[in-house]
């Protein structure tokens, strides 16, 4: 097997997505005429080093993302499940029915459609190299100031060096699962279960284009970086 596809990303996709309004789960809401999850697992499944891609799916609707995405990952294992009641649950069990011939580990929200296949190749090479835990950011650009603890007198930090974390996180595969099963309680950020292990997590440069689709002002960003994407590939054909 090439060395290159030992990799598998886990979607998270069952989330309600209640900040953005009534409608269906958030993985299921359309941008640019497909859903999100379509979006998502369209790109992770294009990267080089993906040779499997396994979604948890809002509860109930298995079948239906399982027919959404049936066309759309043609060079990579489509594996769905059903997802759990947290996100820490639907990454459990989509890790639970990961291939097992795959040692490197993403997980990617589908609210995160458009990053890059590049991104996650990118994730995947710092996995490989020895790094148990690995997390795309980019750098902080607005001013941030801290609160004090009655919510009046503030202080700003030193954003230089902040970072604003985004999705695919990447693994090693025995490192998320002593992770998952040592957790107590539930967090949203797989990278930081790692950090109760006691281990680091390095990062790598993130992209403008793995913005996560939370309010739906964020849908129409997103529209509009998608809109510019199709618009470059339509002249460069």
């Amino acid at each position: 097997m090439d060395i290159q596809q030992d990799t598998v990303a886990l979607v998270p996709a069952a989330g309600r997505g209640e900040r953005l309004g009534p409608g269906a789960p958030k993985s299921l809401r359309h941008l640019g005429g497909e859903p999100l999850v379509v979006h998502a697992v369209r790109r992770l499944a294009a990267a080089n080093s993906v040779a499997a891609v396994v979604v948890a799916a809002p509860p109930g609707a298995a079948e239906t993302v399982r027919e959404l995405l049936a066309p759309v990952v043609l060079t990579a294992e489509l594996v769905v499940v059903e997802g759990g009641g947290t996100r820490q649950a639907s990454v459990a069990a989509a890790l639970a029915a990961a291939p097992a011939h795959c040692d490197v580990v993403l997980v990617h929200d589908a609210a995160r459609a458009l990053a890059p296949p590049e991104l996650a190749d990118a994730v995947a090479a710092a996995v490989r190299a020895g790094h148990p835990a690995v997390v795309p950011v980019l750098p902080v650009v607005d001013t941030v100031r801290q609160l004090g603890e009655d919510g009046g007198a503030s202080s700003t930090i030193d954003r230089e060096r902040l970072r604003l974390v985004q999705t695919p996180q990447g693994f090693a595969r025995s490192v998320l699962a002593e992770a998952h099963a040592s957790c107590e309680d539930s967090l949203t950020d797989d990278a930081g279960l790692v950090e109760r292990l006691g281990l680091p997590v390095h990062t790598v440069p993130g992209h403008a284009s793995a913005l996560k689709v939370t309010r739906p002002f964020d849908l129409v960003i997103a529209d509009a970086v998608l809109a510019a994407e199709r618009s470059v590939a339509g002249s460069q054909a």
